[in-house]
């Protein structure tokens, strides 16, 4: 497994995260989830994300009793706050106290004193960002968050957290957690060269588009039992995949997959960590040995002949089409 800097920070990541979103607590029983991250960790994964909203709140609870034991400095562990953990009108959003609360109930599901990234999950248009800035820099100075970071934030969005930082002195986010993947490259427009300039690094979600780009969904054919797709949690995520275009184009690459020795999955992954702004990918799954064959993506490098044909296959009318924009509160 390699490792790559997060950002312009001397943070090191595993280039190939794992993530638990759709899957602990919810679509996995707990002993298939530790046998994933044991999985993980096996293949040299050391980057493990997650936030407090996934399957309400369980998902980090799981995540830290498969942590557990685990040397906590061999680990980098990665969360997020915005989206509603609980009834009351404070209980979302990026206020300081709802991001104060949040930090403290992760810390104590998680079993951990720190987390290495504490990620805004989304903006928060009803709060200034100065106070939510404040807050994070607050929870740096007191030890709990060693970096911070923001997911599915605009350029502008971005650009403004970076200056008023600046202005006021607080720790830099370092960090994006965005959609992106051989069919979702919006990023590429305005984040990718913001983030460059600024030294803020990718973790990017959705590598294999739901496992869209794992080539099995066949066109007009029956949805695998066991998928994302036929399971009720994830049908609404990758639905926006599985039209018979993209799926057509999908069965394309596999020469090119074969040709470069890897699965559609593995080159999926490959093709993502070519953007060199990128610091990690994150993976999720639902049983181990698709940990250890994404795994083997982390060190591959495509050359130009192989991206080339990759665009030649999908074509611009299949990456950057905005229908395929995921609503608020169906993505990661």
């Amino acid at each position: 497994m390699e490792h790559r800097h997060l950002g312009r920070s001397g943070l090191k990541i595993s280039e190939i995260a794992y993530g638990n979103w759709l899957t602990h607590g919810s679509q996995v029983e707990e002993d298939a989830a530790k046998a994933c991250v044991a999985a993980a960790l096996d293949e040299g994964i050391t980057t493990f994300d997650t936030a407090d909203v996934y399957a309400g709140t369980a998902a980090e609870s799981v995540m830290g009793r498969a942590l557990h034991g685990i040397r906590r400095e061999s680990v980098e562990i990665f969360t997020k706050v915005y989206w509603p953990t609980g009834p009351g009108v404070n209980d979302r959003g990026l206020s300081r106290k709802h991001i104060m609360e949040s930090a403290n109930a992760s810390l104590r599901r998680l079993q951990t004193d720190y987390l290495d990234l504490y990620q805004a999950h989304r903006y928060d248009h009803e709060t200034p960002l100065e106070e939510t800035l404040r807050a994070f820099d607050d929870l740096v100075r007191q030890g709990k968050v060693l970096y911070v970071g923001v997911s599915e934030w605009r350029a502008e969005e971005i650009a403004a957290a970076v200056r008023i930082a600046a202005e006021m002195g607080f720790d830099k986010i370092v960090s994006s957690q965005p959609q992106y993947n051989m069919i979702w490259r919006v990023i590429e427009a305005e984040v990718v060269p913001l983030c460059e300039k600024e030294g803020i690094g990718q973790v990017v979600w959705s590598p294999i588009a739901q496992g869209a780009l794992t080539g099995k969904y066949l066109p007009g054919g029956d949805l695998p039992a066991g998928s994302r797709g036929s399971d009720p949690n994830g049908a609404n995520i990758i639905k926006r995949y599985l039209t018979e275009p993209i799926l057509t184009r999908v069965q394309q690459l596999r020469p090119v997959a074969d040709e470069a020795g890897l699965s559609l999955a593995q080159l999926a992954i490959a093709w993502t960590l070519q953007n060199p702004n990128v610091s990690a990918a994150i993976v999720g799954a639902t049983r181990p040995e698709q940990i250890r064959d994404n795994a083997q993506a982390s060190g591959v490098r495509l050359g130009p002949d192989v991206m080339r044909r990759i665009d030649d296959i999908l074509g611009p009318e299949i990456v950057t089409d905005p229908a395929m924009t995921a609503s608020p509160k169906s993505r990661s």
